[in-house]
């Protein structure tokens, strides 16, 4: 029976210790921002945002080299700047809004590569496909924000290639490209 409560308490103190090391962070929406950019009949970059969108990170190391992350952004709150163009994206031409609401990415590593530079890779489902990819990311700092929590700042950049997520017809019909430009600019808050 001693071993048992021994035992018992040994096992909360460890499950404790490995969850306390453990810091979740979360993105403030006032100062964070998830855009996309595709090219237009070869002649100009048209691009957008995801109002709405959520971000989480998970870290025991200082350094973030062990940070684990996931985004949900919500694919009715994309804006373009002009409904109409908006509307379409989120009708069954090409993301289908009200059958996948979700656009959801979570990590698999975040390596270091040097200094403040990092390779962010992952899953990403659009449309109902998920697909790896990979980010270039920059640890911009941390600092005490209004909001008074420790706030660390990422740039997260990459490309896709829509035709691998079912969205949109041809690049020769809509005269969209198939590579879309993808980046973030984040600021989270540890809580």
């Amino acid at each position: 029976m001693a071993k048992k409560i021994l035992f018992t308490i040994i096992t909360s103190l460890v499950l404790s210790s490995i969850l306390q090391a453990q810091t979740t962070w979360t993105a403030d929406k006032n100062h964070s921002q998830l855009h996309f950019s595709a090219v237009h009949f070869g002649i100009s970059h048209i691009g957008g945002v995801f109002d709405k969108f959520e971000v989480s990170m998970k870290s025991e190391k200082e350094d973030f080299s062990d940070a684990q992350f996931e985004m949900i952004a919500d694919v009715r709150s994309i804006d373009t700047h002009v409904e109409m163009r908006d509307n379409d994206l989120k009708s069954p031409n090409w993301f289908d809004a009200e059958k996948f609401p979700e656009l959801v990415f979570k990590s698999t590593s975040f390596t270091k590569v040097k200094n403040n530079h990092y390779k962010l890779n992952g899953t990403i489902t659009i449309h109902g496909v998920s697909k790896p990819i990979e980010f270039d990311v920059t640890f911009n700092g941390e600092a005490v924000t209004m909001t008074k929590k420790q706030t660390g700042g990422f740039t997260v950049t990459g490309k896709l290639n829509r035709s691998d997520f079912n969205l949109g017809r041809d690049q020769m019909t809509t005269g969209v490209s198939n590579e879309v430009d993808v980046w973030a600019d984040v600021e989270i808050g540890k809580n």
